[in-house]
């Protein structure tokens, strides 16, 4: 080990958490650190996702970061193309290039008990860190389904591809597509292609609410005030904020209340869908937000259109070019597209982390995630999660929750430095089983548990580990600081190897 290259922080992942991070260290007066990324740019899910319509459905100016205002946003909701440039952006502007190791994939990260550090096997070598913060987000690896038949499809000629992955070399041109799934990229995708590919067979096994976007061009007028006036730029991002946070109760405590907002959803679908057939087909039989609530002005045009049929069940298997649904209906088909979100409840990241006691975290949280504040873990010293368990959003930007976290991560190391030299910090297991008792037993009232769905935010167990249950300023208070009485100091009992930096 006296060999391997020795940074204090190693931030995995280069998104909006991972470069998060990264300016926040730099602010901290922190300059040794390492941004460990396995693709060859910064970007995260917007680097990964450039399927035919992929964009944001936050507004632009919530959905970037507040020591990093963008006056020059072209859209309300701007698109992935876009955003992407942004985080290039705050890449340069923040000096944090000489940071990077890019095509740097981490296979194994393991705690030292002896050196109170952790030893990071990587694609590309090994180094050692004292802290470890996990920025691998949790829509970072696609999830397909194993589909009976998928591989002789493939093998036949067949294409099939994510779309995280998707392949921009193939053409959809005339060709017969099956999407699989009605999520956020779907009702997207569907719009983009159906112009253009010869017939669309949308396998939907559980409709979505689909609410219009209200996206449209930011002017010229607006972008030079945004220049001129900061300020300006300030109010907008406040004002987004501050009806975003108004909503946060109808979601977590009376969702009674959407009641409302499904009769406008309703509304939007009945504007562009005129056959009752269709239209009770894509009527879904749950409460509205029980799963996110999608943005789109065309998706429902796009299912109008006599080139697009809907299938009211998911593809169970594919015999020769067939595609196949539970409830029998078949579709010949040259391509399959899967809209089936990621491992966000299992992320592969926790089988690649060894802690002090010699397990994985996947193999610590078999039973669900579970962290102090979306943190820490216990068992797991010095390292930090960026969107861990339960900080996800039903309704805002997650950039909100981001920030709060890079608070509690500049704390953290704070607490370090004023504990003294070779010292970690462990979340004591009452201190995390406490936490998450208080956000479990806050969930029961919520619509993602009440709203009658089966949604990607509940873990095998029927437990939402993935949302927070109240408001951003809740948890911005709750992350503000870290308290020692939650862990444990741990300290060395030898003296350390000396290493390279």
């Amino acid at each position: 080990m006296s060999q391997h290259e020795h940074v204090r922080v190693a931030v995995i992942g280069s998104g909006f958490g991972g470069l998060g991070a990264a300016v926040r260290l730099r602010r901290e007066g922190i300059t040794d650190f390492v941004v460990l990324e396995r693709a060859d740019s910064v970007g995260g899910t917007w680097r990964d996702n450039s399927y035919p319509g992929c964009a944001c459905d936050v507004p632009s100016h919530l959905y970037s970061f507040s020591f990093a205002p963008n006056p020059d946003w072209p859209r309300t909701f701007s698109g992935q193309r876009h955003i992407r440039a942004y985080l290039e952006h705050v890449t340069d502007t923040f000096r944090l290039r000489p940071h990077l190791r890019l095509g740097h994939e981490v296979l194994m990260a393991r705690w030292d008990n002896d050196e109170l550090r952790w030893e990071i096997e990587t694609s590309r070598g090994t180094l050692t860190a004292d802290v470890v913060v996990s920025a691998t987000g949790p829509l970072s690896d696609p999830k397909i389904p194993d589909i009976p038949g998928l591989a002789a499809f493939e093998e036949a000629g067949g294409k099939v591809f994510h779309s995280a992955r998707w392949d921009h070399d193939y053409d959809l041109t005339g060709k017969r597509v099956a999407m699989v799934g009605t999520g956020a990229s779907a009702i997207q995708i569907v719009p983009a292609i159906q112009p253009e590919a010869g017939k669309v067979t949308l396998f939907q096994r559980t409709a979505p609410w689909v609410m219009p976007r209200m996206d449209r061009a930011i002017s010229g007028a607006e972008r030079w005030l945004h220049r001129r006036l900061p300020l300006t730029a300030t109010a907008r991002r406040g004002l987004l904020w501050g009806i975003r946070e108004l909503q946060v109760s109808a979601f977590t405590k009376r969702p009674a209340q959407l009641g409302l907002v499904e009769s406008l959803a309703k509304a939007n679908m009945a504007k562009a869908i005129k056959d009752p057939a269709l239209r009770a087909k894509l009527t879904p039989s749950y409460r509205i937000g029980c799963k996110r609530i999608l943005l789109s002005s065309d998706y429902y045009p796009a299912l109008a259109r006599p080139n697009v049929d809907v299938v009211a069940s998911g593809l169970a298997q594919v015999r020769g070019s067939t595609a196949v649904a539970a409830d029998g209906t078949e579709a010949e088909v040259d391509a399959i597209i899967f809209g089936t979100g990621f491992h966000v409840t299992d992320m592969p990241i926790a089988e690649r982390v060894v802690g002090a006691d010699g397990i994985t975290l996947a193999e610590a949280w078999k039973d669900g995630m579970e962290s102090l504040r979306g943190a820490t873990a216990a068992g797991f010293p010095n390292w930090m999660t960026i969107i861990g368990p339960n900080t996800g959003l039903g309704n805002s930007s997650m950039i909100l929750m981001i920030e709060s976290q890079l608070n509690y991560l500049a704390d953290y190391l704070r607490q370090l430095d004023t504990l003294g030299e070779r010292v970690a910090l462990s979340p004591r297991p009452s201190a995390v089983g406490a936490w998450n008792r208080r956000v479990q037993a806050r969930m029961e009232r919520t619509v993602w548990k009440a709203g009658g769905c089966d949604s990607w935010y509940l873990d095998a167990n029927g437990r939402n580990t993935t949302l927070w249950p109240g408001t951003t300023s809740e948890f911005r208070r709750a992350t503000r600081s870290v308290d020692l009485s939650e862990y444990e100091v741990v300290r060395a009992r030898s003296p350390r190897k000396e290493a390279v930096r």
